[in-house]
C-alpha cells in the first residue's frame, strides 16, 4: 500500500479482534447511552453498504451498488442526491477530501477536492477599511466563494476506479429534482431559524427557500427544475460543463455582482481548477494503522496526532466516557489542536512538518505533556517547524459524511462542504456556493509573523475534515467513518476510533455514544446526556466545563471477512443502506 511518511514500517503485527463486528460488546463495555437521543441499532449487510446523511441519498448508493457499480460510482451518485436534498451541508457548489481503498491491489489514494482562492485574493481579502471583518460579515455573498472542487474530484476518480458509466450516476438525482422530494425536519429547522443571513437577503436563494416570505415547512414537496437542468448537462458532457461555458459564467456573475461582499471569482479561476491526488498520512496504533487526508486537511493530521498520544495510555482499562478518558483525550486534543492552529496550511504555500508531527519519538514526547490540566496549550516544535504564526479560522458544523464499502472490498470514506449552513447563501443554477474562503485566518499576521493559514491567490484554506479508513496489521480494511461538525469533527472522530478500537464497542454503540470536546480552549459536554452529571467532578480537574449541543454526524462501515456492519449517527437524518 502506498502510504505517505512510511508509516507502515511503524505497523505493529499482530491479531486483531473481532469484537468490532460484534452485536454487542462486553457487560463491562456497555456504554452509557446518549439521553433524549434517539438509540440506532446496529445494520448489517454481507456485500455492500452506503452510510450517508439522508435515506434518500444512501438509498440511491445502494440502488448503484447493486447495479455493479464500484464505491466511487456509489459515491458519486450518493452526493448528487446529498446536494438536492442536503443543501445546507454539502453539494456541487462546494469541495470534499476523498479516500479511496483498492481491495484488488491494495491501493489507497487520496483526492483532495478543497476550494481554492481566486487567483486575484490575497491577504487584505477580509480587511474593509483597515479593519478585519467579522466573520459574521465576511461570509455572506461573494467575497467568501472558492473554486468548488468537488465534482472535479469525483471526476478524476471516477476516471481511475468507477465502472459504472458517468451519466448513469445522475438518474436518480434529476428524477428527484424534477419530480421533488419532502423537506426533511432538518432542513426545516435550520431554514426557521434564519442562521444564513445571505440566504435570506439574496436573490434567487431567497425565493427558493423562502417562498413567499417564510421558510419551506417539512414534508413539502420541493423540487428544483434547475438543478436537474445543470445535472442533465454535466452528465452527458462532463465536468467541463460545470467549469466551463454557461455555468461558469453563471457562477462568475453570482459572486462578482453579489448584492453583498462582491468576489473576485473569474472564469479562469474555475477552468484552470485540479483536484490533487495525494498519498494518505497514517500512524501505527496498537494493532491497527489509522490513515488519513494530508494537509490541507488539518482534521488528518490532528486526529493522528490524538492517537499517536493516546496510544500510551491503556484506554481499554477505562470505562467509556468515564472522567478519566475524558480527561486523556481532553488532554491530547488540546495538544492537537495547539499543533493544528499553528502549522497546518496549504503545503502549497507553507512548509508543513508533516514528518514531525507525525513522528513517533514527537508524540511520544507531547504524550508526556499529559497530566494535570495545565492553561492552554502550546504548540510542540516537531522536526522541520518553521517560524509562523497562529490566529483562529471558524468552520461550522453544516458538513456531510458518506462512507462506502462495494461488493469486491473497495471504499470510499467522503468527507464534504459548502462550509456554513447553506454556504454563502449565494445560488448559481439551482445549487448553492460555498463560503469555504472564510476558513482561511481572516488576520493574516499576528505577532510580526504571517499567519500559515492566511488568504493566498490559488490556495486552498485549512480544513478540519477528517476521513479515515482503519487497516489491521495484514493491511486488510477494518473501518470506514468519518463526521461532519466544523473543527469538531476531530474530536468526534477520534474518540469515534478510541471507542471501536479501544472500548471494542461496535460501530453503532460507538455513534449512539454522548460527545465531549476540546479545542485548546473548553470541555464541552453533549447536552442533555449523562456526561452533564460528570460537570462537577471534571470542572475540579481545572477544566471549564460548558454544556452544550454536540450535533456529529458521523457515518461509518466496520468491514470483515463475512459482512459489513454499518452506523449512522442518531444526531442526524442518515441512514445505512445496503445487500
Amino acid at each position: 500500500m502506498k502510504r505517505y511518511l512510511l508509516c507502515a514500517s511503524y505497523l505493529v503485527v499482530a491479531s486483531v479482534s473481532s469484537s468490532l463486528f460484534a452485536a454487542s460488546p462486553q457487560e463491562t463495555r456497555e456504554p452509557e447511552a446518549a439521553t433524549g437521543i434517539t438509540q440506532q441499532q446496529l445494520t448489517v449487510f454481507p456485500n455492500a453498504m452506503v452510510a450517508a446523511a439522508n435515506p434518500l441519498a444512501s438509498d440511491t448508493g445502494q440502488r448503484i451498488l447493486q447495479a455493479g457499480g464500484s464505491a466511487i460510482d456509489a459515491a458519486i451518485a450518493t452526493q448528487l442526491v446529498l446536494g438536492l436534498v442536503e443543501p445546507q451541508s454539502s453539494g456541487i457548489g462546494g469541495g470534499a477530501f476523498i479516500i479511496h481503498w483498492q481491495a484488488s491491489n491494495q491501493a489507497l489514494t487520496t483526492f483532495d477536492g478543497r476550494e481554492t482562492a481566486p487567483a486575484a485574493a490575497g491577504p487584505d481579502l477580509f480587511v474593509d477599511n483597515d479593519k478585519v471583518m467579522n466573520w459574521r460579515e465576511a461570509y455572506v455573498g461573494g467575497k467568501s466563494v472558492g473554486v468548488p472542487g468537488v465534482l472535479r474530484a469525483l471526476a478524476d476518480a471516477h476516471q481511475r476506479y468507477g465502472k459504472l458509466p458517468w451519466e448513469a450516476l445522475f438518474s436518480d438525482a434529476i428524477m428527484l429534482a424534477e419530480q421533488g422530494f419532502p423537506v426533511t425536519e432538518r432542513m426545516a429547522k435550520q431554514l426557521a431559524l434564519g442562521w444564513n443571513q445571505g440566504l435570506t437577503q439574496l436573490a434567487p436563494a431567497k425565493e427558493f427557500y423562502y417562498p413567499g416570505g417564510q421558510p419551506l415547512a417539512a414534508g413539502a414537496l420541493l423540487k428544483n427544475p434547475e438543478y436537474a437542468a445543470i445535472l442533465k448537462q454535466i452528465a452527458k458532457e462532463g465536468v467541463s460543463a460545470f467549469y466551463e461555458g454557461a455555468n461558469a459564467q453563471a457562477i462568475v456573475n453570482a459572486v462578482q455582482q453579489a448584492a453583498i461582499n462582491p468576489g473576485r471569482l473569474t472564469l479562469t479561476d474555475l477552468a484552470s481548477y485540479q483536484a490533487e491526488q495525494k498519498d494518505a498520512v497514517c500512524i501505527s496504533y496498537r494493532v491497527y494503522q489509522i490513515c488519513g487526508m494530508a494537509p490541507p486537511s488539518s482534521g488528518g493530521i490532528a486526529v493522528l496526532q490524538m492517537m499517536g498520544m493516546l496510544e500510551h495510555f491503556p484506554l481499554a482499562t477505562m470505562k467509556p466516557n468515564s472522567a478519566d478518558s475524558i480527561h486523556l483525550i481532553s488532554q491530547a486534543a488540546r495538544l492537537a489542536f495547539a499543533d493544528r492552529d499553528h502549522y497546518i496550511a496549504d503545503p502549497a504555500f507553507s512548509d508543513v512538518p508533516v514528518a514531525g508531527l507525525l513522528a513517533p519519538d514527537y508524540l511520544k514526547a507531547r504524550a508526556a505533556l499529559i497530566g494535570a490540566n495545565d492553561n492552554t496549550a502550546t504548540p510542540g516544535e516537531p522536526v522541520g517547524a518553521k517560524a509562523l504564526s497562529a490566529a483562529p479560522a471558524i468552520e461550522f458544523p453544516n458538513t456531510s459524511h458518506l462512507s462506502v464499502v462495494d461488493a469486491a472490498g473497495n471504499a470510499v470514506s467522503m468527507t464534504t462542504s459548502i462550509e456554513n449552513v447553506f454556504g454563502s447563501g449565494v445560488m448559481v443554477n439551482g445549487y448553492l456556493l460555498n463560503n469555504q474562503l472564510t476558513d482561511f485566518s481572516l488576520v493574516p499576521k499576528m505577532n510580526g509573523f504571517w499567519v500559515a493559514n492566511r488568504v493566498e491567490g490559488g490556495k486552498r484554506p485549512r480544513s478540519s475534515m477528517a476521513p479515515i479508513m482503519v487497516f489491521d496489521a495484514d493491511n486488510n480494511l477494518k473501518l470506514v467513518i468519518g463526521s461532519p461538525g466544523g473543527s469538531r469533527i476531530i474530536n468526534y472522530v477520534a474518540q469515534s476510533l478510541v471507542a471501536i478500537l479501544d472500548w471494542q464497542l461496535d460501530v453503532q454503540q460507538a455513534l449512539n455514544l454522548p460527545r465531549h470536546t476540546h479545542r485548546n480552549d473548553y470541555l464541552a459536554l453533549e447536552q442533555g446526556t449523562a456526561l452533564v452529571e460528570l460537570q462537577s467532578e471534571l470542572t475540579a480537574l481545572g477544566y471549564e466545563v460548558r454544556i452544550q449541543d454536540l450535533n456529529s454526524g458521523l457515518h461509518a462501515i466496520a468491514v470483515d471477512g463475512e459482512r459489513l456492519a454499518g452506523a449512522a449517527d442518531p444526531r442526524r437524518e442518515g441512514k445505512v443502506s445496503g445487500f
